[in-house]
């Protein structure tokens, strides 16, 4: 594995004056690299040809405008981990923020153990968003004794309405999600999906069966800074999934009449912003600070950066809880985050993930500590 002295001898060649923000082009890298500007950073994007207009052309560095300085093109993302890229990444002073595509796109082995590029944020951690290896996400939650939904380890032991999520068959990445309340109907449905070509019987075996939480889904992405050890509330926000949100807008009777040709699909499309009352805030500082802590302690040095915990705001008993289904260990793609209030009681302006990213790379590389949030 790429580990702290490859790093700092890595370091030793760079300019630190002069130094470039990494992104893929996608998920983040307009957040981020429009946030890096505004401390002085220059930018890079390296983006799969045939999606690079985005970044090479619309929203490229020219006349004052911009936040791309400079795109690398290649045939395909995986050829990120090439020796020649690397060099040229190296020779910019880079220091790479990863966002999802940088995991969906490699395998976890080639960016842990060949990918000679500091990264901002933990570089072994993002692997355990997966549910099916040792010490994933479900671990730490349980762990960190943050609140989460029942997990069936076998469809026959389904006794309530539960959600299957599943890995699509032919975007891996995405997960294929469907209900069921029964061992029968799990039966069913999941059949009717092989059938279809929706999902494989090979991905079925590695589904999570998880307990149906129904509450008020929000989304706490927060940044741990590990300069200042602090844990900040970036933003709230839900998700927009398609074909989901367009059955949502219809009315009931339309809607029942939709489903009878079409299934709901949970592909995620974008993010809206909300809001949640203060009376919840603490008990979000609350997990979010119990999360970092069994980071720190099972996998040192810990979340470093922008992480979210992804759930719902249910309530029971008549007390409301934060339950947390899904946990993304670097910054999630939600730029809207910043439209929420959270960072301007802190900071007296509201300031997006890339800027916060950007303050505390500034603020390391000023106090001589820019090696403690490397990897």
């Amino acid at each position: 594995m790429v580990n702290q002295e490859d790093i700092k001898n890595i370091l030793k060649s760079y300019d630190f004056e002069n130094i470039t923000i990494g992104v893929l082009g996608g998920h983040s890298a307009l957040d981020v690299s429009s946030g890096v500007k505004k401390y002085g950073f220059n930018t890079v994007a390296v983006c799969q040809k045939g999606r690079e207009k985005t970044y090479s052309k619309y929203y490229k560095t020219r006349d004052g405008r911009g936040c791309i300085d400079e795109v690398i093109v290649l045939d395909s993302f995986g050829e990120l981990v090439n020796r020649d890229i690397q060099k040229q990444l190296q020779e910019m002073n880079t220091i790479f923020v990863h966002n999802r595509y940088f995991w969906v796109y490699f395998d976890f082995a080639r960016i842990e153990n060949d990918f000679f590029v500091p990264i901002y944020g933990t570089r072994n951690l993002v692997k355990f968003e997966e549910r099916d290896i040792p010490k994933n996400q479900y671990y730490m939650l349980e762990k960190a004794g943050i609140r989460f939904p029942r997990i069936f380890s076998t469809p026959d032991k389904i006794d309530r309405l539960v959600i299957v999520k599943v890995s699509e068959a032919i975007r891996g990445y995405e997960r294929a999600f469907f209900f069921a309340s029964s061992p029968e109907e799990y039966e069913q449905k999941s059949n009717e999906l092989i059938e279809k070509g929706i999902i494989t019987k090979e991905a079925l075996k590695k589904a999570v069966i998880e307990e149906y939480i129904l509450g008020a889904q929000t989304n706490f992405n927060f940044f741990y800074s590990n300069v200042r050890e602090e844990l900040e509330l970036m933003g709230t926000d839900t998700r927009r999934q398609t074909n989901l949100d367009g059955i949502l807008r219809l009315p009931a009777n339309e809607q029942l009449e939709v489903l009878k040709y079409v299934k709901p699909k949970m592909i995620e499309t974008g993010h809206i912003t909300c809001t949640t009352k203060e009376s919840i805030l603490e008990k979000a500082f609350e997990i979010g600070e119990k999360f970092v802590e069994i980071t720190k302690k099972e996998y040192p040095p810990g979340i470093i950066g922008p992480f979210a915990l992804q759930g719902a705001v249910a309530s029971y008993e008549g007390k409301e809880e934060i339950v947390i289904f899904d946990v993304s260990m670097r910054i999630p793609g939600s730029p809207g985050t910043k439209f929420t209030p959270h960072t301007g009681y802190l900071y007296g302006k509201e300031i997006s993930y890339g800027e916060r990213i950007g303050m505390e790379l500034r603020e390391s590389l000023d106090k001589g500590v820019i090696y403690n949030i490397l990897s």
